[in-house]
């Protein structure tokens, strides 16, 4: 006989009070399904991860794992980001459950998904994607900007499943492994296929946040776009490097054409010009400069080791008079 496997959902949540009441008894309702159909053990959870919320998400969440034991709750210190925060519930579920499942809060994600990642996990998938079919929701900006930046990372070199964000499955044995990833700069998307394992997707229609607004505005995204950017790959150092060989040549060739003028007498003074030269050089050299300094800034930060969250109290430890723990 086949033992089910402990499954632990991970939400994250941020000033979450709005939509959480909503949500959690859907979460509880399919934990509940994926046990009557054999599919998970009874010993299955629901794991919160309060992001230093500054509302009433933790004592919501403290409020369920008092009714239900199938909830259970984390609180960070302070608020780490959406990324560190997937990263404390994936840490603590992983010597207690056999799967996890990672999901915003929010209800946008189908959740009834969850029944072929399941599947897709007991036919030997060790990771499972939730992946988008479509981005009707969307506005067109958004969905430019979105798809534009997954086939930029692709370009870029680095590993990303398109449309997929941060819904997926990961096996206990995967997330084992994973532990050993020790980067403060976080984008899960883009490391969790480097660990390897077999993989596969399960696509899904993503619908309107059920309630609250979106803690991700344009800003955010485009700070997790570029962190994933400078997190994965350095091909913007080699285009830099490739963009100073050709305005070197470019140069070169100037300075040529510069002295056959002088020498033919051809020569007209022009400010113009050599403000554009100046001005043109300059901006290169100020974005050249900026981006390295980026990744210089992040050697900076990862060598200081510090830990990239700190859970401050647990719903299972003794409630809101938990000591602190220190967690890398």
């Amino acid at each position: 006989m086949i033992q089910q496997p402990v499954l632990y959902i991970v939400i994250p949540c941020y000033n979450e009070e709005e939509v959480l009441p909503i949500t959690a008894p859907m979460f509880r309702e399919k934990l509940r399904q994926l046990v009557a159909q054999g599919a998970i053990s009874e010993k299955s959870r629901i794991l919160f991860v309060n992001d230093g919320s500054k509302d009433g998400t933790w004592e919501i969440i403290q409020g369920l794992a008092r009714q239900d034991e199938h909830y259970l709750g984390i609180c960070q210190s302070r608020n780490r980001g959406h990324q560190n925060a997937v990263l404390a519930g994936l840490m603590e579920a992983k010597d207690r459950a056999d799967i996890t499942i990672s999901i915003d809060c929010d209800g946008q994600d189908d959740i009834h998904a969850m029944d072929r990642m399941v599947e897709a996990y007991v036919k030997g998938s060790e990771v499972v994607y939730g992946v988008r079919s479509r981005r009707d929701t969307d506005t067109f900006f958004k969905r430019f900007t979105a798809e534009g930046f997954y086939h930029l990372m692709r370009w870029m070199g680095a590993e990303v499943v398109f449309n997929h964000a941060d819904y997926r499955l990961i096996s206990s044995r995967v997330l084992q492994e994973f532990a050993n990833f020790k980067e403060v700069n976080l984008f899960l998307r883009g490391l969790i296929p480097l660990v390897g394992f077999p993989s596969t997707c399960v696509y899904y229609e993503r619908r309107e946040r059920l309630a609250g607004k979106s803690h991700y505005p344009l800003r955010k995204m485009l700070a997790l776009a570029f962190n994933g950017i400078t997190s994965l790959s350095v091909k913007p150092i080699r285009m830099i490097t490739a963009l100073g060989c050709v305005v070197s040549v470019l140069g070169f060739l100037a300075v040529i054409w510069a002295i056959v003028m002088a020498v033919l007498g051809k020569t007209i003074a022009g400010w113009a010009s050599t403000v554009c030269i100046i001005c043109f050089l300059g901006g290169i050299q100020l974005l050249s400069l900026g981006v390295i300094g980026e990744y210089i800034g992040k050697i900076y930060l990862e060598t200081k080791q510090r830990p990239r969250y700190i859970i401050s109290q647990r719903t299972y430890d003794g409630g809101p008079e938990a000591p602190e723990k220190d967690c890398q």
